[in-house]
């Protein structure tokens, strides 16, 4: 079987090698990419496709190369877009294949190394995460299962950088080589070698139960699981809520508002006459003041924070733990535990949480997650501006908003379930060892996520800015409020210039958030101000692949619904905050 590749042909790269990192989700790939790529790391979608796949230089002796990380899959199947990805990559052939396995899942990890096998292509095995291994008393023969494979077995430890060279080493030695590719076995053919072969290598050692093992037990039962998840989601905020405020108040607000506003204001009044296009540009609402307060020094510390202890929770092992435990709590709602893991992605951007929907069972659960996701949970740049708006003035509005966010998610998911057909399947979820996340791949992928949310999301946002500057400075907004201003002051209890935000907030949530910054607003008009971003319409960029994962009727009908609840809510929670506060004198 050869894929459509010859079994002669190799890859025409000017001397440099192509190397297919692969393996399983969750084996440490990640790790062992980042040790051994340099500084010029990407990630883009594979084209025809939203999976997304990462491409590091390799420079290792003499020798100079590619690596391209492949999303982790557990086949080569082709049912899933992953691993039609992975697939597509191989047909276009490389010099060499790594595929890591974890040698605590042994035989599970054996089934995807045996289908590489297929192709005309040399593999070199990484046996990764011996020390864990160890620690759990498995003992694998490593000479053996070179044996068996037929291929260079190198035993690693990625996260301390053990073997990695001599991986590097096997892997462009075996890059000169040629192969035929195995004979394709059916599955019960395939999985009895399997089996087989892990008779052969692998050893079961009585171990003592460490502190770990102990932890990763704890972890997935409701007790101490829940109590041990509450207090990692506490402190994730606190890092995320106190750190921001730290940073704004310390570096970034003296920064823009002692320095380079005052630089800028006089510059600008040097070049351009007083006037409205001087006021577009350094007014209240100009481009130039809010242009650079609202995204960098308001929103990004927030969302650096955000990014950083999410990414700390995903490398470490811990999030699927979480979905194991709202397991319990979701499938009341109609959707399986792990779906937490794309629903609290969604917290950093509703637009990877909907194409996570993809590996959701059914297509009820599908629509059920990227509804909740739009509907009530605020992305990481909204909620970096609600923390800058309500984290000063009252921490129990920002606990409210976060609580109605939950509540409202669990009303809608119920409503969802009776009125969508379909059911939801048994839970089936990967859940790791919990390992202290390496540092090299921590700070990569941190990287990658802040350079996309600056070209995904600060565009967009630069572009409101531009629009709420010329709407504030030159006298449109003043026609809009006369226009909506007895709904926003009548029903909401806003200022008439809070028009603006509804207005903004069309293009992204969190610009329906920052102009009230500007305002000099009571605690319950924030509160108001907040409910209504947070339940208003997707920004466009969600909108848009709301219509490309389902439909444009899906799209608009998800947009309907949050937009009425924004108001509804909005109006609701004045009205009582009023009638409290006028009771109470």
């Amino acid at each position: 079987m050869s894929h459509g590749i010859a079994a002669s042909q190799k890859n025409p790269s000017n001397g440099k090698i192509k190397i297919l990192l692969m393996g399983n989700p969750n084996v440490g790939k990640s790790v062992v990419f980042s040790k051994l790529t340099g500084v010029h790391v990407d990630s883009s979608n594979y084209a025809g496709t939203t999976v997304d796949y990462t491409v590091g230089d390799i420079n290792f002796g003499n020798k100079q190369g590619i690596m391209i990380d492949v999303p982790g899959t557990y086949s080569l199947e082709a049912t899933s877009e992953a691993e039609k990805v992975a697939v597509a990559l191989l047909e276009e052939n490389a010099d060499v294949i790594i595929c890591v396995l974890d040698a605590t899942h042994l035989e599970r990890n054996l089934d995807l190394a045996y289908q590489l096998k297929e192709y005309p292509i040399p593999i070199v095995y990484s046996l990764n995460l011996m020390d864990v291994a160890g620690r759990q008393g498995i003992k694998i023969d490593v000479d053996k299962l070179s044996e068996e494979l037929g291929s260079p077995v190198v035993p690693t430890i990625s996260i301390k950088n053990i073997g990695l060279r001599e991986l590097m080493e096997v892997a462009i030695e075996s890059s000169k080589k040629q192969v035929e590719p195995g004979p394709k076995l059916e599955d019960q053919e395939r999985w009895d070698k399997i089996r087989e072969i892990a008779n052969k290598v692998q050893s079961q050692v009585d171990r003592e139960i460490t502190f770990i093992q102990k932890l990763e037990n704890w972890t997935v039962q409701p007790w101490p699981g829940i109590p041990i998840a509450l207090l990692v989601l506490i402190a994730s905020l606190g890092v995320v809520v106190g750190g921001g405020k730290a940073l704004r108040a310390v570096i970034l607000l003296p920064l823009v508002r002692q320095v380079i506003m005052p630089f800028l204001s006089k510059l600008i009044s040097f070049i351009v006459p007083a006037g409205v296009f001087r006021n577009v540009l350094v007014g209240e609402f100009g481009i130039l003041v809010i242009g650079i307060e609202w995204p960098f020094a308001l929103i990004l510390p927030y969302v650096f924070l955000f990014y950083a202890v999410f990414s700390f929770l995903e490398d470490s092992g811990y999030l699927p733990r979480i979905g194991v435990l709202a397991d319990g709590i979701l499938r009341r709602i109609g959707i399986q535990g792990g779906n937490i893991i794309p629903m609290m992605l969604g917290y950093g951007c509703a637009v990877p949480a909907i194409l996570g929907t993809r590996a959701a069972n059914s297509n009820k659960e599908r629509i059920m997650v990227a509804t909740l996701v739009s509907f009530a949970v605020p992305c990481a740049s909204q909620s970096g501006a609600f923390f800058a708006l309500l984290g000063d003035r009252s921490i129990f509005s920002l606990i409210f908003v976060y609580a109605l966010s939950i509540l409202a998610m669990l009303a809608v998911g119920v409503i969802l379930n009776k009125m969508i057909t379909g059911r939801s399947q048994p839970l089936l979820l990967e859940v790791p060892n919990l390992l202290l996340p390496d540092k090299d791949a921590f700070k990569k992928k941190l990287k990658l996520r802040m350079k996309h949310f600056l070209v995904d999301a600060e565009g967009p946002m630069l572009i409101g800015i531009v629009i709420a500057a010329v709407i504030a400075e030159t006298g449109i907004l003043n026609e809009i409020s006369k226009a909506i201003g007895p709904f926003v002051q009548g029903w909401l209890g806003l200022p008439k210039e809070a028009s603006l935000s509804l207005l903004l907030g069309i293009i992204r949530r969190e610009l329906a958030v920052l102009p009230l910054l500007e305002m000099n607003l009571n605690t319950l008009q924030l509160t108001v101000g907040s409910v209504v971003a947070l339940f208003y319409l997707p920004c466009l960029s969600v909108f848009a692949v709301l219509t490309k994962e389902f439909s444009l009727k899906v799209a608009l009908l998800i947009g309907l619904i949050t937009t009425a609840s924004a108001f509804l809510f909005g109006g609701i929670i004045n009205h009582i905050g009023s009638f409290i506060i006028g009771f109470m004198g």
